[in-house]
């Protein structure tokens, strides 16, 4: 049996423990969605990067990793594999929390980061809400599609060196489905939409070939699979945002067998169809976000930046809830008139302008 399969094997054996041993063991519950913090410049302030530290060098993280308090024990031994290991699943978190501000940077809620939030984004996301499903389903894609490339450069073990999409997919299920609580609707919606943002990543992959021949003949062609820039990726999961099914949980007494049956999760209306594995999937109706709410941590809209012309969620209509928007003149310069000089650099015009820009009351 080659490495790469015992590495499969091993993915599927930790996928089907018990998740959160040791918090069900003292009562306690973690915290959902925690290891995003892995993502943020707080958790990286006070060590270098992977890249920069000498051979052999056990970063604090690798050290420690057990004493990590935001992480259940099965990603603290994931963790503690390797310091490439830990240091991939930061960098899925950083691009799942970029990729999130920048698909929603034109909607009242645009995945601010709250600093002192336990789980990055604040305690709106105890509302289950479509916006929350965005959240899970563009951080179990960004980290299986960084797990799938940092296979492809060769520094995680248990994997191929090519871009290995059901490595990347297995890994990302292990790790962010393992605080989730499947018996329960909330667990339910989170795992429903952590798989949909995975398989939208894993079917984005494109076909690229390459001739071999006497020359420039194509004699023979060999093909292989490509992952998309993320960003592609991003779009794909804020389409399914945008057309999200609004669902409940149910649960039969008992089937024709006798055996209760497990919780499901069904469209609230019947006429409705049944969501894809591909679609996102919310339990509650959001909230406004018109207004700040230091409760739920909601920073409100006044003060963002409308768009004048716009019937969208960026318009001025939409953006600032009805209360109106004020009109500036900004001045500034940009880079304007740019060539490539040889060799081998870019040089811009500083050119000034003055703009209108709508600021929500």
């Amino acid at each position: 049996m080659g490495a790469k399969e015992i590495g499969y094997n091993h993915l599927k054996i930790l996928v089907l423990l018990p998740f959160v041993i040791s918090n069900l063991a003292t009562g306690s519950v973690l915290n959902e969605g925690t290891w995003w913090l892995l993502g943020t410049d707080r958790q990286h302030s006070t060590h270098q990067h992977m890249s920069d530290m000498a051979p052999g060098y056990k970063s604090p993280q690798h050290n420690n990793c057990s004493a990590v308090t935001y992480l259940s024990e099965r990603q603290k031994h994931m963790c503690q594999k390797s310091d490439r290991v830990f240091d991939t699943i930061s960098s899925g978190a950083k691009l799942g929390i970029e990729e999130c501000q920048h698909q929603l940077q034109s909607h009242r809620w645009n995945c601010s980061v709250i600093r002192e939030a336990a789980n990055v984004f604040g305690k709106v996301l105890d509302i289950h809400t479509r916006e929350k499903a965005y959240v899970h389903a563009i951080s179990a894609a960004s980290l299986a599609y960084q797990v799938t490339k940092a296979c492809a450069k060769g520094e995680l073990q248990d994997c191929s060196c090519d871009e290995d999409v059901k490595y990347g997919g297995l890994f990302s299920k292990e790790f962010a489905d393992s605080i989730e609580d499947g018996t329960s609707p909330t667990g339910l919606m989170n795992l429903w939409n952590n798989e949909a943002g995975r398989r939208l990543m894993k079917n984005s992959m494109n076909m690229s070939c390459k001739c071999h021949g006497v020359s420039g003949s194509c004699t023979m062609k060999v093909c292989w699979r490509v992952l998309t820039p993320f960003r592609s990726i991003a779009e794909q999961i804020r389409e399914k945002f945008d057309g999200a099914f609004r669902v409940k949980a149910v649960r039969r007494s008992v089937n024709k067998n006798g055996k209760i049956n497990k919780l499901r999760l069904k469209p609230v209306l019947r006429e409705m169809k049944r969501p894809t594995k591909k679609d996102l999937v919310f339990l509650d109706d959001s909230p406004t976000y018109c207004e700040k709410n230091e409760t739920m941590q909601v920073l409100g809209t006044k003060g963002r930046v409308c768009n004048q012309t716009s019937d969208g969620p960026s318009g001025c209509l939409i953006m600032c809830c009805g209360r109106g928007y004020q009109t500036m003149l900004r001045e500034g310069v940009d880079s304007c008139n740019c060539q490539f000089v040889w060799c081998c650099r870019v040089e811009c015009d500083k050119c000034p302008y003055k703009r209108d820009e709508h600021i929500c009351n």
